[in-house]
């Protein structure tokens, strides 16, 4: 599987894609009684957003994702903040029946899954997540907020505005945080057998313009990402765009979709 995250749009992606505040490890610790004896897996882990500050609470976590660029960015990010129980394997969500056998056919408190639901066959995914959780554990589906240019704001409105005119395409993809889809995962969470719970996290930041342009190309597929000396006359145009409508200010929805075993 190839999602075009490899490259430069990887240290994108790294840099400033949003991390998940404190509040979300705490949700998740709490509704799956996570221990330090616990082992939780973080399918489509990306740079480790969500892995790492969930292995400072478990005794191991295991990273997966398809794409190699973005488990070496990970494991760096790792060894820099001195974690040493991150383990970091290339996979997919198709991969999932063959974990047992890795873990050593030992139970997990949790998959996780960080905005990335959206690449995977969820129908498929939740059903074979069950022999792999403990009792009382469960998965996680966390949507960090909805995509840059899809928000309620008159800046996100100019940046889907520029956006589509430069890509000549619409851009409608929510990345799985519209309503509809959070049911559809809920419906498939609970046919799957588990016991379905939502709650959620709310948050405001601000943005500046270097932040915004990065978190475009943490989206970009990597042959769709600018030329280096393309890039500044790209931020330009992106300023000139959102300029009249600072401060760019983000009011950031965070669903929290758990399934527990019970």
């Amino acid at each position: 599987m190839n999602l075009g995250f490899r490259g430069e749009v990887v240290d994108f992606y790294h840099q400033y894609r949003r991390g998940y505040p404190p509040q979300v490890i705490n949700a998740l610790a709490a509704r799956f009684e996570l221990t330090a004896d616990d082992v939780v897996v973080d399918l489509g882990c990306g740079t480790g957003q969500l892995a790492v500050p969930l292995a400072r609470r478990v005794r191991a976590v295991v990273a997966v994702d398809p794409e190699p660029d973005m488990l070496a960015r990970g494991r760096r990010a790792a060894a820099e903040q001195a974690i040493p129980n991150l383990s970091w394997m290339l996979g997919a969500d198709t991969d999932i029946p063959a974990l047992p056998a890795l873990l050593g056919n030992r139970s997990v408190g949790a998959v996780t899954i960080g905005q990335a639901l959206h690449w995977m066959n969820h129908h498929e995914l939740f059903p074979a997540l069950v022999p792999l959780v403990r009792p009382g554990g469960g998965v996680a589906i966390v949507t960090n907020g909805a995509p840059l240019w899809l928000q309620d704001s008159g800046w996100s409105h100019a940046l889907r505005d520029y956006l589509e005119n430069w890509l000549g395409t619409p851009l409608t993809r929510t990345c799985g945080a519209d309503e509809t889809t959070q049911q559809q995962y809920r419906d498939s969470m609970a046919a799957a057998g588990f016991q379905v719970h939502m709650e959620s996290i709310d948050y405001t930041d601000t943005l500046d313009l270097p932040q915004i342009v990065g978190g475009i190309f943490s989206a970009l597929h990597a042959d769709h990402l600018p030329a280096p000396d393309d890039r500044p006359h790209f931020a330009e145009q992106v300023r000139r765009a959102l300029e009249p409508h600072a401060p760019f200010t983000e009011h950031i929805h965070v669903p929290i979709l758990t399934g527990r075993l019970v």
